[in-house]
């Protein structure tokens, strides 16, 4: 029996790691798509910045038509639900052993979701929207989990790309052997 290697557990890990990231991700899709009302005051609350300090110079930023805040919504449902459709098929793929691509696949669901929680959420939401002075509607911690959470995992699985390969030697090291010409 061979014992594994940092090589050999890294597909399992990033496996795992996609695996879980893409499973919160189909659940939180699944919840907005099936409680749409819950979420959906949720979003209403924050792009009218009903609930902050109401200072004046920031009040113009609010944006209280009903439609749009709804398309806000409904936009962001569709991109958690590509994002998870994403990391689902990258998990998959790190099962098939098809690394490269699998490792392409969840970082571009990681990033969709970054950006989502990053930019969306923590940027746009809590500054510019300032769901940070509400006391009631403020899910800025929610996004900060999602988006260390995705990032810790995109480092996890872009990590070998930095790494080393045991199993095949640095040619530009010093002990490397010579390069047979041509």
């Amino acid at each position: 029996m061979t014992t594994p290697t940092p090589r050999t557990a890294f597909p399992l890990t990033a496996a795992l790691l996609t695996a879980t990231v893409a499973l919160y991700t189909v659940l939180v899709a699944f919840g907005n798509i099936t409680d749409f009302g819950t979420n959906q005051q949720f979003v209403r609350h924050v792009l009218a910045m009903d609930t902050t300090f109401k200072d004046d110079d920031l009040m113009w930023r609010a944006i209280t038509d009903k439609g749009v805040q709804d398309a806000a919504y409904v936009a962001i449902i569709v991109w958690e639900t590509l994002a998870a459709l994403v990391l689902l098929y990258g998990t998959w793929l790190w099962i098939r052993r098809d690394r490269l691509r699998a490792r392409r696949m969840s970082t571009y669901g990681l990033l969709m979701l970054m950006l989502l929680f990053g930019a969306g959420f923590i940027a746009i939401g809590g500054e510019w929207f300032a769901m940070w002075q509400s006391e009631d509607w403020n899910g800025l911690d929610a996004a900060m989990r999602v988006f260390l959470l995705s990032g810790v995992v995109l480092l996890v699985v872009n990590a070998p790309l930095t790494q080393p390969d045991p199993t095949h030697p640095d040619p530009t090291h010093p002990d490397a052997p010579a390069s047979p010409r041509p």
